[in-house]
């Protein structure tokens, strides 16, 4: 029992030396003070040590799993598409115009970040629907909760109306429901007719994807690319 209790206490001993020589920074200004002789001042010498260069972060080299950092969610260097909603179903350019704006597209997809593009949608009036959606599709608007100041409307008059929140309210229905969600939907903008106000985006054409097949997208061809650069820069 004595034997243990002296290696304890030699352990103890040992770690408070070597946390005192870790943890003191390496910066420190030691002092060196002379003993005092009689009637003279004491000298004083500071020296500081050499404060060692700042470690760089090289990023976590056991986990070679990729995640996505603030420069790939940057709404700066996102890319602009538009779709052309003439004579297109409702439910086939919303699933597109969800696809884009989630970034499902692109192979750095991640569900927890807004990995996605803008889309611009024209001609929100001349979009379509099959059999009688027409006239039995009902849009419920109940803005302040109380009881009867709800509002009931077709889809017939909402087009008349305001079509712009037909395909925006479609697109809102194909995302997360939560704070991603609501911001990824303002990604969406839905204009009237064939003018819009993202021409200087210069934003690349889509429409032809609604019928079309995933291996054609535009997401496709932009990943082809940027591996047929990366193959390119490694043979160099």
């Amino acid at each position: 029992m004595a034997m243990g209790l002296r290696a304890q206490q030699a352990f103890v001993t040992d770690r408070r030396a070597f946390k005192a020589a870790t943890v003191r920074p390496a910066n420190l200004c030691t002092r060196v003070v002379s003993a005092r002789t009689s009637g003279a001042q004491p000298s004083v010498i500071c020296q500081a040590a050499v404060a060692e260069a700042p470690a760089v972060f090289k990023g976590d080299l056991l986990n070679k799993t990729y995640y996505p950092t603030s420069a790939d969610v940057d709404a700066s260097r996102k890319q602009w598409y538009i779709v052309d909603a003439s004579g297109q179903t409702l439910g086939r350019l919303a699933c597109l115009v969800a696809t884009y704006v989630r970034g499902k597209n692109m192979a750095t997809y991640h569900p927890a970040m807004d990995m996605g593009s803008y889309v611009v949608v024209i001609n929100a009036e001349k979009v379509v629907v099959s059999g009688k959606k027409a006239d039995d599709k009902i849009y419920f608007n109940h803005v302040t909760g109380r009881p009867g100041s709800y509002r009931k409307e077709t889809f017939k008059h909402l087009q008349a109306r305001l079509p712009e929140r037909i395909i925006e309210r479609a697109v809102k229905g194909m995302l997360p429901k939560g704070t991603l969600g609501r911001k990824i939907k303002l990604h969406c903008k839905v204009f009237k007719g064939p003018n819009h106000d993202h021409t200087a985006q210069q934003p690349i054409d889509i429409t032809k994807e609604i019928n079309g097949k995933v291996r054609d997208s535009a997401g496709a061809k932009q990943f082809a690319e940027i591996k047929a650069a990366a193959v390119a820069a490694a043979a160099n």
